[in-house]
C-alpha cells in the first residue's frame, strides 16, 4: 500500500459528558454471540478463496470435513452455488447456509474474489472467553473528520479477516493519556451495498501487553452538527485473535497512539508476535 497523508484538525478533542452507556449489555451479548452462534470465529474451522471452484467433504478435498456429504461451491459470474450430491443450491453472499446438520458455510467477499468459511457446529469445548477493561468515560471523545488529502479506494482486510475495497474518509486526531495521534478513517463495505461503516484500526501501547498485538478496530459514529463520536470502551479485536483461520489485518500506517489505551477488548495471551507485525 501506498504512504497515505495525514491531515491536521481544526478542532480539538474534548471527553463527552454523556451518561455511561449499556457497555455491560453490549459486552454481555457479544460474549453470547462468540459461545454460541454458528458463524462465531471460534466456530470457524477453515477459510478458503472459492477462485475456480472448491470441494469439500472426502478426505482428498480441499476442506476435508469428516462426516460431510460431498459437496462444491463454484462463483460464475458473481453467483455463487453450492451442489451437496447431486442437488445445487444458490449461496447468498453474506448469509450462512447449512451445509450438513453438522456445519454451516458463509461465501463473503467482492465478487471474484470470494472466500468460503466453513463453520463447524460441534460444542465449544475450549472456547476463548472475550473480556474487557472496566468502562473509561474519558476513553469517549468527539471529534473533527478532515476529509483525506487524496480520495481513493485501498485493499485491506475488514476486522472477519476478508479482503474488502475500503474508501479514504479521512483523518482524525485524538489526545490519550496526555499524547496526540493522527489516525487514518476508511469506510468499510457492510454485508450489503447500501451499507458501509467509518473504522479505524489503531495500535497503542498496550500491545501484546493486555491487548491484540495486532490492533484493534472501534467504529466512528455521527454526533452532532458535522461531528463524530470515537469510543474506545467499544474498541474490539479482529477474528484473528479468536481462531488462527483468519487472516489477521496488518495495522494501518501511522495508526498508532504513543499510550496505553487501556479500554475496550482486551487478550488474554497468544497469537503474534509485535515486532513482526508490518504496516498496510
Amino acid at each position: 500500500m501506498g504512504a497515505l497523508i495525514l491531515l491536521p484538525l481544526t478542532a480539538h478533542l474534548s471527553p463527552l459528558s454523556a451518561q455511561e452507556p449499556d457497555i455491560e449489555g453490549e459486552r454481555a451479548e457479544y460474549a453470547r454471540w462468540l459461545a454460541t452462534a454458528p458463524t462465531s470465529p471460534l466456530a470457524a474451522i477453515a477459510l478458503i478463496p472459492i477462485g475456480a471452484g472448491i470441494r469439500l467433504g472426502p478426505a482428498d478435498a480441499d476442506v476435508p470435513i469428516p462426516g460431510a456429504p460431498s459437496s462444491k461451491v463454484e462463483e460464475r459470474r458473481g453467483r455463487i452455488t453450492a451442489t451437496v450430491g447431486t442437488t445445487e443450491r444458490a449461496l447468498p453472499r453474506g448469509r450462512p447456509m447449512s451445509l450438513s446438520r453438522d456445519h454451516t458455510v458463509l461465501a463473503a467477499g467482492a465478487p471474484g474474489r470470494t472466500v468460503l468459511t466453513v463453520f463447524s457446529n460441534a460444542p465449544r469445548k475450549s472456547a476463548k472467553a472475550a473480556s474487557w477493561y472496566q468502562y473509561d468515560p474519558a476513553a469517549t471523545l468527539e471529534v473533527t473528520l478532515e476529509p483525506p488529502a487524496r480520495a481513493g479506494v485501498v485493499r485491506v482486510l475488514a476486522p472477519d479477516g476478508i479482503e474488502v475495497d475500503a474508501a479514504e474518509a479521512g483523518t482524525i486526531r485524538v489526545t490519550i493519556g496526555g499524547q496526540r495521534a493522527t489516525l487514518i478513517v476508511r469506510r468499510m463495505p457492510g454485508a450489503t451495498p447500501e451499507e458501509s461503516e467509518l473504522e479505524v484500526y489503531f495500535r497503542d501501547r498496550t500491545n501484546g501487553k493486555g491487548t491484540y498485538p495486532a490492533g484493534r478496530f472501534v467504529a466512528l459514529l455521527p454526533a452532532s452538527e458535522g461531528r463524530y463520536r470515537i469510543d474506545f470502551n467499544r474498541a474490539r479485536n479482529p477474528f484473528c485473535a479468536y481462531s488462527s483461520v483468519y487472516p489477521c489485518p496488518a495495522p494501518w500506517r501511522g495508526n498508532t497512539i504513543p499510550a496505553p489505551v487501556e479500554a475496550g477488548e482486551r487478550y488474554a495471551g497468544g497469537g503474534l508476535d509485535p515486532g513482526n507485525v508490518g504496516e498496510q
